[in-house]
């Protein structure tokens, strides 16, 4: 890892100049783009500035990117784009997958993603995602091998009918006054692991749990 990089915070190494000649190319030729990565966007390990210049790109090719997908915090969760100009205007949102590793606190997990397919005028979205994970406490307690077993279809737990970035938006805008809605949530973004599910989460926790996912230009205040 080349550290000098990052006295150029705004683009090390040129990689948005990258995407946008790569989007570019998409948009003029009619094309659909999924993009995939380690660190999302808006996490606090990705850097601020850069952060910023990417939501302005998603929002200006929000019409050629069908999907974003992230891992890195190991949590199931996702961040929310809106565009800089407008943050009332959702533009993009990143999956965030759970990870198989269970450091720090969570249940192994993995994800399986349906894609809208390949056929003409296919619109490319993400149709549903699946989460499968293995109840550890259980296997430790059995001293029996991990069981994989389906937590849950996004669709079928949250009632969505699509998974676009403004439904995944108004879910959360129902998540800051729903306590029964914001706890199967908490559920999940710990994959259902006993221990750090029956913490809780109180309002200061579910304020900056959900500042978090919206990545917006305000700072979110984690209050201990």
């Amino acid at each position: 890892m080349n550290w000098w990089l990052l006295i150029n915070m705004t683009d090390p190494d040129n990689e948005l100049q990258w995407l946008i000649t790569e989007l570019q190319d998409a948009e003029n030729t009619g094309d659909k783009v999924h993009i995939i990565g380690h660190i999302p966007p808006g996490s606090g390990d990705c850097l601020r500035v850069w952060s910023q210049n990417y939501f302005r790109i998603i929002a200006r090719y929000e019409d050629t990117i069908r999907g974003q997908y992230y891992g890195h915090e190991h949590s199931d969760s996702m961040h929310i784009y809106y565009d800089p100009a407008n943050e009332a205007h959702v533009t993009g949102l990143s999956f965030l997958g759970p990870s198989v590793t269970p450091y720090q606190g969570f249940n192994p997990g993995y994800r399986i993603y349906t894609i809208d397919g390949n056929y003409a005028n296919s619109s490319w979205v993400t149709l549903d995602h699946e989460t499968y994970i293995a109840n550890l406490t259980e296997a430790n307690d059995s001293g029996n091998p991990p069981k994989w077993f389906k937590e849950y279809s996004a669709k079928e737990a949250y009632g969505l009918e699509q998974l676009l970035p403004a439904d995944w938006d108004a879910l959360m805008n129902d998540m800051e006054t729903d306590d029964v809605l914001f706890h199967k949530f908490w559920q999940y973004y710990w994959k259902s692991e006993d221990k750090s599910v029956s913490v809780g989460c109180d309002a200061p926790c579910r304020k900056y749990l959900l500042c978090r996912i919206r990545a917006r230009s305000e700072n979110c205040v984690k209050v201990q």
